[in-house]
C-alpha cells in the first residue's frame, strides 16, 4: 500500500487550512497523486471545506487515508484550544501547532508517512504560546530528527537555491559564515540531490559574499580566505563546483543551464532570485533529514486569510515534490 504524506496544520489563523482543502480538491482528482492526510482540527477544516461544497473525514490512523482520499480530505485530529478567526493569531493555539509538526515528523521517522509537508507557521505566536525556541521549521525538524545540521533548499522548475546561513540578520550571517559551514552545507546537499532527486553528479554554482565576488580582494577578502579554500577542498573530494561567482551574474538563463543548484552565502542572496522567477511554484525543501520534508514557499498570508483567494499552487507543488522524492528514495537511485 502506498504510504501517505502528512500535512501539518500551520498557523490556524493563516491560509493553511484553505490551501490544504484546495490542494486536496485538485490532487484527489489525479489518479497518480499520492494520498495525504492533514494533522489538524477536523471541525476547523470541515467548516472551510463546507464553503466550497467539499468534505473532510476524521481518521484514527494514517493507514485509513488512502482508502478515503478520493472522497474526502482525511484528517488526523489535533484539536485547537481556542477559535481561530482568519488573520488573528492566538498564542493559545500554539501548542497544537507544534504538536502537529512533531506528530508528522514522528510518523515519517517511523515509516508510517512517506514524508512531511508543512503549512506556514508564525514563529512569534509559537514562541509566545509554546516557548518555541527555534528560528523556523528547518531547525526544529533537525532537532526532532537528531540531525547535526539541516539544509534549506528552495526549489522551482527553473531554479534550485541553497543559502548557507538562513534565519539571521545580515550582520550576524556574515559573522557566522565560515569554511566549515560552507563545506558541510554542500556535502549535505550533494548527498540529498543524489538520494532524493536522482542526480548522479550534482553540479553546484557557489556565489561569493561580496559584490563581484570580492573582485580579487578589492571589495572584501572572504572569497579568498573562506569561500575559495572551502570549495577547493570539496573539489578535491570529487564534487563538481564552480565558484566563488559574482551573485549578480548567476541567475540569468544561460548561467542557470550550467548548474543543478546555486549555493549562496545568505538568505536574501538565494531567495530573491527564485521568488522573482517563480513565486507561485517555489517549494521549501529540508535536506539532511532522515525523512522527507517540503513546504510551500510563502508565509501565513494573514491579509488574505478567510477571503477565499489564497493560491494553493505552492502547496500542491510541495506535495508533488514530496511524492517524487519518496519515489526516488524507494527506487534506490544513484545515492544508494
Amino acid at each position: 500500500m502506498t504510504r501517505p504524506l502528512a500535512l501539518t496544520m500551520g498557523d490556524p489563523a493563516g491560509v493553511g487550512g484553505e490551501i490544504a482543502v484546495a490542494a486536496w480538491a485538485e490532487l484527489s482528482r489525479d489518479a497518480g497523486a499520492r494520498p495525504f492526510f492533514a494533522i489538524d482540527d477536523p471541525r476547523r477544516l470541515a467548516a472551510i471545506a463546507a464553503t466550497r461544497g467539499l468534505r473532510v473525514r476524521e481518521i484514527g490512523s494514517p493507514d485509513e487515508a488512502a482508502a478515503l482520499f478520493r472522497e474526502a480530505l482525511p484528517v488526523l485530529a489535533e484539536p485547537l484550544a481556542a477559535p481561530a478567526p482568519p488573520g488573528r493569531p492566538d498564542a493559545a493555539n500554539a501548542p497544537a501547532v507544534v504538536r502537529s509538526i512533531a506528530r508528522a515528523a514522528r510518523l515519517a521517522m517511523d515509516g508510517v508517512a512517506a514524508g512531511v509537508v508543512t503549512n506556514p507557521i508564525n514563529k512569534k505566536a509559537l514562541m509566545d504560546g509554546a516557548g518555541f525556541a527555534f528560528p523556523g521549521h528547518t531547525e526544529y525538524l533537525a532537532h526532532l530528527d537528531g540531525a547535526a545540521r539541516a539544509v534549506m533548499m528552495l526549489a522551482a522548475p527553473a531554479l534550485k537555491v541553497i543559502p548557507v546561513t538562513i534565519h539571521l540578520s545580515l550582520a550576524d550571517a556574515i559573522a557566522a559564515l565560515d569554511a566549515a559551514s560552507i563545506r558541510e552545507t554542500i556535502r549535505i546537499a550533494h548527498a540529498a540531490l543524489r538520494r532524493d532527486f536522482g542526480i548522479a553528479m550534482p553540479r553546484f554554482a557557489v556565489s561569493g559574499l561580496n559584490p563581484h565576488a570580492g573582485e580579487g580582494g578589492a571589495m572584501g577578502r572572504e572569497e579568498i580566505t573562506l569561500i575559495g579554500p572551502a570549495l577547493d577542498a570539496l573539489r578535491a573530494e570529487g564534487l563538481d563546483i564552480a565558484g566563488p561567482l559574482p551573485a549578480d551574474t548567476m541567475f540569468h538563463p544561460a548561467a542557470r543551464a550550467r548548474y543543478d543548484v546555486a549555493v549562496c552565502m545568505y538568505h536574501d542572496q538565494a531567495l530573491i532570485p527564485i521568488k522573482t522567477l517563480d513565486f507561485a511554484h517555489g517549494v521549501n525543501v529540508t535536506l539532511g533529514l532522515s525523512f522527507i520534508r517540503t513546504s510551500p514557499d510563502h508565509g501565513t498570508a494573514y491579509d488574505i486569510a478567510g477571503k477565499g483567494t489564497a493560491d494553493a499552487a505552492s502547496l500542491i507543488e510541495a506535495l508533488r515534490l514530496a511524492d517524487a522524492m519518496a519515489k526516488a528514495r524507494a527506487s534506490g537511485g544513484p545515492g544508494f
